[in-house]
């Protein structure tokens, strides 16, 4: 389609297109032009989602499984199909290269409705255990299930860099196991995800299955997550939103999934490869600015080949172009709004202050419009620096040496976070024993490769619970174990 800031954009609640009673305007961060205007729910507009969805739920739950799936499946062809429709929006209102948008935005997304399209038994067996008689019950063989029963009611909230795959890998497992969805697409990129919604009603879902309510203000967010409705919240985003969501929802006792911040290290050994380690570790420059929760954003360099890895690093940032995202050698496009370039340039100032040295970067690009930050490398760093410690999000690494495999292991997990971290080197059992001792929920071994099967999610401040691959349909379901004589 063709952008118009004009487009009509509405709120989907209980079937119906609903014209929000206020809007507010979504810009494209490398244009700084109004790519179109968000409808802005009420609280009560809010409300009135979250009961749609309760209504529903009964119903799509008592549809089987093959039917949900069917229909899932139905979501990814019209992705497909509309694809080129979708592409230009996605694209502008989160300033992704064209490369991202394509293979990381809309086709990951349609990828993810398609592959929990396929139909799973929800009765897993047990083994049968003979018991004892207690003075419970007389003794005999005890045969059970477990029976994945869903939740309810899920509100889904993705982060604003990959919105709508983010948003699939949340809708789709959860609709799946025969929960209705309340969608809360990202403040700063909202609008693909209200054109993927009309793919749910071209598909064929029932009214009030999925609702997308899109608002800029925190009372209509919290409208959501204290609702008597909504029995589980599936968030995606900043530690800080991550805590408040926990601290209001656990005073219902609601289902939580929290994928939350991260602050991954990258250990290089004295054996690894270095072409390797810079063509792994500069993705934090090259994919989306470095807007990614899994970015390897610490550098733990042995001493022994320190200044190498830095010099080569810094050799690399000086050929990446930065700019236009719709040019085809670009490769930083910008952050997503001038706030957030604001906030990533003041961690790059406080390092300075505090003695790192910019060896590449720390200027602001001279461009004359958009939020771009040169790929930053911040040599000479320290673990207690500010920069060190606190989630960025933006294309900037700090690089700091060790002297053996404790210390690294020391000033990896000397971090509040723990989503994603990475061994280099060349003996492998090596990395592996020092996987194991990281405190974090993945770590990448030579690769910052995922495997779509594994289960993700974080350690201490990077969030609560797993998703990912067949643990997606754990995540969205109630383990209900039967048992009988």
């Amino acid at each position: 389609m063709t952008i118009s800031p004009d487009h009509d954009y509405r709120l989907l609640i209980g079937g119906e297109w609903v014209s929000a009673s206020g809007g507010y305007e979504v810009r494209n961060p490398a244009t700084e032009q109004v790519v179109g205007v968000a409808p802005n729910a009420s609280v009560a507009e809010a409300e009135a989602a979250c009961a749609a969805a309760r209504t529903a739920q009964k119903g799509w739950a008592a549809t089987p499984m093959a039917e949900r799936c069917a229909l899932l499946a139905r979501v990814a062809d019209i992705m497909d199909a509309q694809r080129d429709e979708l592409l230009p929006v996605v694209q502008a209102e989160t300033g992704a290269t064209m490369r991202t948008a394509k293979t990381m935005q809309v086709g990951q997304a349609g990828a993810r409705f398609r592959y929990y399209a396929r139909p799973v038994d929800n009765l897993v067996p047990l083994p049968p255990a003979v018991m004892p008689t207690t003075a419970l019950a007389p003794g005999g063989i005890v045969g059970a299930v477990e029976h994945r029963a869903p939740v309810g009611v899920v509100a889904c909230f993705a982060a604003y860099n990959v919105p709508i795959t983010n948003m699939a890998g949340k809708i789709a497992p959860a609709l799946a196991m025969g929960n209705t969805v309340v969608v809360k697409p990202p403040v700063q990129d909202p609008l693909g995800t209200i054109l993927l919604a009309r793919a749910f009603e071209e598909a064929g879902f029932p009214a009030g299955v999925v609702n997308v309510v899109v608002a800029d203000t925190v009372e209509a967010a919290e409208a959501i997550t204290t609702s008597p409705d909504v029995d589980m919240i599936s968030f995606t985003g900043s530690t800080a939103v991550g805590c408040r969501i926990a601290e209001v929802a656990g005073r219902s006792m609601k289902r939580l999934l929290l994928e939350l911040g991260g602050k991954g290290a990258a250990i290089v050994f004295d054996d690894a490869d270095v072409k390797t380690v810079v063509a792994n570790v500069s993705s934090t420059w090259t994919f989306h600015s470095g807007q990614i929760c899994t970015s390897p954003t610490r550098l733990l360099v042995h001493r022994s080949k320190y200044d190498e890895v830095v010099a080569k690093m810094a050799g690399m940032a000086g050929h990446l172009k930065v700019g236009d995202p719709l040019e085809r050698d670009t490769v930083l496009g910008p952050v997503i709004t001038g706030a957030h370039r604001d906030r990533v340039e003041g961690y790059v100032r406080s390092a300075i202050d505090e003695g790192a040295n910019a060896v590449a970067g720390g200027d602001r690009p001279d461009l004359d419009t958009g939020f771009y930050v040169a790929p930053t490398l911040l040599a000479d760093a320290t673990n207690d620096m500010k920069a060190s410690r606190e989630e960025i999000f933006g294309p900037v690494i700090v690089a700091m040496p060790f002297d053996d495999d404790d210390e690294a292991v020391a000033i990896a997990n000397d971090s509040p976070y723990g989503l994603f971290s990475y061994v280099f080197g060349g003996d492998t059992g090596r990395a592996m024993h020092v996987a194991k001792q990281l405190e974090c929920g993945n770590v990448g071994i030579n690769t910052l490769q995922r495997n779509h099967e594994a289960a993700f999610g974080g350690f201490k401040y990077s969030g609560v619970g797993r998703d990912g691959g067949q643990w997606g349909l754990h995540a969205y379901s109630e383990m209900q174990s039967i048992l009988w004589s």
